[in-house]
């Protein structure tokens, strides 16, 4: 019996048709009261690429996906403690960093950042993963 909720699971097979992948993996994990999000990138969960060549684009789709999975987990954006952010070029990062900002003012998470060589696809300039601690006494609306 698994002691987790899965959301929106998947095989890397669909998601990386150029590779010759084969995992199975999930969107996010919801393990108690505490959600982890996978990395979210500039596309859509239709496998479409918001933003080809724009951070700020994709920073925006990446937070949108965020969003929606935290509420198919039973939760939401406040709830976030932690972000790790990757950018593949240390000059997105003011577009990233704005664009992140816009989705969490007011929430105060602890955040690391990084700059990295690449992501799994050239195309994608950045990255972002969350954990969320949901309140017990938290009922969605």
């Amino acid at each position: 019996m698994p002691t987790h909720t899965r959301i929106r699971m998947f095989n890397t097979k669909d998601t990386y048709p150029n590779q010759s992948l084969d995992n199975d993996l999930c969107q996010a994990v919801r393990a108690g009261n505490t959600i982890y999000v996978r990395g979210q990138i500039g596309t859509d969960f239709e496998g479409n690429l918001v933003g080809l060549g724009d951070p700020q684009a994709q920073t925006e789709q990446a937070m949108k996906n965020v969003k929606q999975l935290l509420e198919e987990a039973g939760s939401e954006l406040s709830h976030i403690v932690k972000t790790t952010t990757y950018i593949t070029d240390p000059r997105y990062r003011e577009a990233v960093y704005r664009e992140t900002g816009k989705w969490l003012k007011g929430v105060f998470p602890i955040s690391t950042g990084l700059v990295v060589a690449g992501l799994g696809q050239p195309e994608w300039l950045m990255e972002i993963d969350v954990i969320a601690v949901v309140p017990d006494d938290y009922t969605p609306a």
